[in-house]
């Protein structure tokens, strides 16, 4: 009887592992492909020991734009940074472990962190005291490069950016997946298994009540966000944000450059009233324009509204 159930275990064993081995296996398959349909539509270089992505394009005064979470480059290229390559020197960098930029370090890049990285490439590719533009968590790290390196930036662009203390708790999947056991199995089953149907129902509630462009879930690389060391990296920065806010919140009074904030008003993932309504009052001379009926993503949804921010940014900071 006893070397029948330890038979039966040790089978279960095998069953279990070879199971395991053949969905990470799948995961790999997964990110090979993703690389593959998405390949990196920019350059490399070198900050420290960090290999960096970036898209330059277009002349004119330098403007760096930094995409969200679960981001890419490709998020900013689909539509917004061509269009202002028409007038700009237009810097687009993967944040750390999104898109093709290493990740820092397994503990969530902090803002600063990733502010110092970003104004370092953009400086090494020739940046000069750009215009920064960020959008939702992107925009908490375009807060830092203002707060850290005030004397490194030309004006600031916000746009639907989390910049104040919230009570809302964090989100279970993101909670699971910073968890030491959750990175280590919940992340390469999510990786290996979940569906494009399912990825594109996210894709499609983070536009509303609006819906993506034609062409954008073809073209963004949502896979890409999906490989495991992006979706770790993404995960830890999510867990830290509301600390690493605390922590900045108190200088933004010190941001003396010319502000211009954007917020749509029926965004229900980075709440206005909580965010930007604060942050103007906030920031000396900061101007706020609030977009009506306009979800999260309002540098696909009203475009013209944020190029004409952003030029009223350039136009205070005597860039054009």
């Amino acid at each position: 009887m006893a070397l029948k159930v330890l038979a039966l275990f040790i089978a279960a064993l095998v069953a279990l592992t070879l199971g395991w081995v053949l969905l990470l296996m799948r995961a790999e398959e997964r990110e090979a492909a993703a690389e593959q349909r998405f390949p990196p539509q920019g350059q490399f270089l070198r900050v420290g020991d960090i290999n960096v992505h970036a898209v330059v394009m277009g002349r004119g005064p330098d403007l760096v734009l930094i995409h969200g979470a679960s981001g890419s480059t490709r998020d900013m290229t689909f539509s917004l940074a061509p269009r202002l390559a028409e007038n700009y020197r237009v810097f687009v960098i993967d944040r750390p472990g999104l898109g093709y930029t290493d990740r820092l370090n397994t503990t969530g890049a902090s803002l600063h962190q990733q502010a110092t990285l970003l104004r370092q490439a953009a400086e090494q590719l020739g940046a000069s005291k750009p215009i920064v533009v960020g959008h939702s968590y992107g925009g908490a790290v375009a807060l830092a490069w203002a707060v850290y390196y005030p004397d490194d930036i030309a004006a600031l662009v916000p746009i639907s950016a989390p910049s104040n203390p919230w009570t809302i708790p964090l989100d279970p999947l993101y909670r699971v997946t910073s968890s030491d056991w959750g990175s280590r199995i919940i992340v390469p089953l999510i990786t290996a298994l979940i569906s494009e149907e399912r990825i594109a129902r996210t894709i499609r509630s983070i536009f509303a009540p609006q819906s993506p462009p034609d062409g954008y879930a073809e073209e963004v690389g949502a896979a890409l966000t999906l490989r495991r060391v992006s979706m770790r990296a993404n995960a830890d920065q999510r867990a830290n944000l509301l600390g690493e806010i605390k922590a900045q919140v108190d200088d933004y009074g010190l941001i003396s450059v010319p502000t211009e904030i954007v917020h749509g008003t029926a965004d229900e993932t980075v709440g206005l009233s909580i965010h930007s309504e604060k942050l103007v009052d906030q920031i000396p001379g900061a101007v706020l324009t609030r977009l009506e009926g306009i979800g999260h993503m309002p540098h696909h949804a009203s475009e013209d509204e944020i190029v004409a921010a952003i030029d009223r940014a350039a136009s205070r900071a005597g860039l054009r």
